[in-house]
C-alpha cells in the first residue's frame, strides 16, 4: 500500500461516515508516519485500511456502514486495490497517552454538510488520525500474530521503531501481566547490551 492510498481510504470513510475525522488503527497507519519508498516491504503489504469512526453507537452501525461501503470485495475494492475495514476503538490495545501522540494525515474531500436537495456544500479538508509508530506496533505485538511479529521486526531493524521505547510504552497498557512478560520477552531480543 501507498500513502496515496492511505489518503484515498481517509477521503472515502470521510465522505461514507459524513464525518470530517477518522481514526486509523491498522498497520497501514504508519504511512502516516513514512513514506511506502521508506519503509520496509513487510510494513506495506496489507490490503487492508482499519478506520474507526469517531462518532459511532455501542453496536458500531458506521464501522458496519464503511464495511458495506468500501470493504473487502466491494466494488470500492476492486477499483483502488484495497478496502476499508470499519472497525471499533476497542479493536487495539494501546498504551496510555496515545491520543497525544497522533499522527494527523490532512486530505481535501468533499464537503459533509448538505446544501439543500442533499447535495454536498463543496470541498472541506478531512483529517485521518494515525497511530504513532511505537503506539502501533504495541497494538501488533498485542494481538502477536506471526504477521504482526513480522511487521514490528522490520520497523525495528530500519530503526523507525525503538524496542526500549516499546517496552516502556508496554508498560503503559491494560494488558495481562502474562502477556507482557511475553512480548517483553520477545522486544529483548532485539535489545543489545550497552558495551
Amino acid at each position: 500500500m501507498r500513502r496515496a492510498d492511505l489518503e484515498e481510504a481517509i477521503r472515502a470513510a470521510t465522505e461514507i461516515i459524513r464525518q470530517d475525522e477518522v481514526l486509523i488503527i491498522g498497520s497501514q497507519s504508519i504511512l502516516g508516519s513514512y513514506s511506502e519508498n521508506d519503509l520496509p516491504v513487510a510494513a506495506t503489504l496489507s490490503a487492508e485500511v482499519d478506520i474507526v469512526p469517531l462518532k459511532d453507537d455501542s453496536m458500531s452501525l458506521v464501522a458496519d456502514t464503511l464495511d458495506g461501503a468500501a470493504g473487502e470485495w466491494s466494488p470500492f475494492h476492486e477499483a483502488h486495490g484495497f478496502y476499508i475495514q470499519g472497525v471499533g476503538r476497542e479493536t487495539a490495545d494501546l498504551p496510555s497517552g496515545w491520543e497525544e501522540r497522533l499522527v494527523r494525515v490532512p486530505v481535501i474531500g468533499v464537503g459533509v454538510g448538505d446544501s439543500e436537495g442533499g447535495h454536498p456544500t463543496g470541498i472541506s479538508e478531512r483529517t485521518g488520525l494515525c497511530l504513532d509508530p511505537h503506539d502501533l506496533c504495541i497494538a501488533k505485538l498485542s494481538a502477536f500474530r506471526e504477521k504482526d511479529l513480522a511487521f514490528v521486526s522490520s520497523l525495528i531493524d530500519v530503526s523507525y521503531v525503538d524496542p526500549r521505547l516499546l517496552k516502556d510504552r508496554l508498560a503503559q497498557t491494560d494488558l495481562h501481566p502474562q502477556k507482557v512478560e511475553v512480548i517483553s520477552n520477545w522486544l529483548d531480543i532485539f535489545i543489545r547490551p550497552n558495551p
